[in-house]
């Protein structure tokens, strides 16, 4: 089941304080440009295959949000990854790193937001955690919290 995107905007009008605004600034590259969702994390530098395993199970409209330690140098998501994240039922992907086949991901049913881009596939060691707090932008995302993703920024939304 997805969870319906609400403006960021919107979120922070009605939460205040209270909403977890993430400080990073994120472009977008995937075909969705507003999404949400309850999150799943990756923690990960410059090697996707916790990634490439987290996307070939159903994602049940969640997000991802991979931490890359902000590397530029190699991408840790591109056309055929998200493809499968696409088909498999996962909302979008937030990428603190970098990601690559820029033009494939903008004809593509998928939120994607990542810090830059990146010719250079990534390792496949599977070194890294999944589903472990990850914090960056003056937030920590947790396994389920929910997410809310547009052109305005990546917002939590407050823990009950």
């Amino acid at each position: 089941m997805r969870t319906k995107p609400v403006p960021t905007a919107d979120l922070a009008d009605e939460y205040g304080d209270r909403l977890r605004v993430c400080d990073t600034q994120f472009v977008s590259y995937g075909g969705v440009r507003s999404f949400a969702g309850p999150v799943r994390t990756v923690s990960c530098r410059e090697d996707n295959a916790l990634l490439h395993e987290l996307l070939r199970a159903p994602g049940e409209g969640h997000v991802v949000v991979v931490d890359g330690a902000a590397s530029l140098r190699t991408a840790l998501m591109g056309d055929l990854m998200a493809a499968r994240a696409r088909d498999n039922g996962w909302a979008g992907l937030i990428v603190r790193g970098a990601v690559r086949d820029t033009d494939a991901l903008a004809a593509m049913e998928l939120g994607v937001q990542a810090l830059g881009t990146s010719p250079r596939k990534s390792g496949k060691a599977g070194e890294g955690a999944v589903d472990v707090p990850v914090s960056f932008g003056g937030v920590t995302f947790g396994p389920g919290d929910i997410l809310h993703a547009d052109g305005d920024g990546v917002v939590l939304l407050p823990t009950p």
